[in-house]
């Protein structure tokens, strides 16, 4: 399938940062340290992106990680205010499982999880980290996987070459 590049410059981006790593080099005169930022980023309605930005400054980082975020925006497909049904995402030792909720239910999801999701418009949702890992970066991107797989009927009926049952009936009256 291809991936087609959506464009951040004309969407009103809302960033969070998620998660920051201090990284320390021992040398010979002591230590550096450096900072690895997790910023996720979305628009609130349909896209959102997460990005990882290193530098010796937290700021510097944080702008980093929202241009990396920015350039990799994915479009979340919904069924209403949920998703359109389970998928399992996985990246290194995380698997994240996202599941659709009735209306009212909110977004039910720890830090990383609730970020993308929040960010990215999706009101009512039931997620689970189900994999080995509590590393923030590997949770960020299994979700991302997860939302990349999502499908909605009406894609599914287009890629099985069938009409939608709504519109099968729709034109017999």
């Amino acid at each position: 399938m291809i991936k087609k590049r959506i464009d951040a410059k004309s969407l009103e981006l809302k960033e969070r940062v998620v998660a920051i790593n201090r990284v320390s080099k021992v040398v010979k005169g002591g230590k550096r340290f450096k900072f690895a930022v997790l910023v996720v980023v979305g628009d609130g309605d349909r896209y959102v992106g997460a990005g990882i930005g290193k530098a010796k400054e937290i700021s510097e980082a944080v702008r980093k990680g929202i241009d990396k975020a920015s350039k990799g925006l994915v479009e979340i497909r919904r069924a209403g205010e949920t998703m359109p049904h389970p998928v399992t995402g996985n990246f290194g030792a995380a698997s994240v499982l996202l599941k659709p909720a009735p209306a009212g239910t909110g977004v039910i999801a720890g830090g990383v999880v609730r970020a993308i999701m929040e960010l990215g418009g999706v009101k009512d949702v039931v997620t689970k980290v189900v994999g080995r890992t509590s590393n923030a970066i590997n949770v960020a991107w299994a979700t991302l996987e997860a939302l990349k797989e999502t499908r909605t009927a009406d894609e599914i009926y287009k890629l099985r070459g069938k009409k939608a049952p709504e519109s099968a009936a729709v034109s017999a009256d």
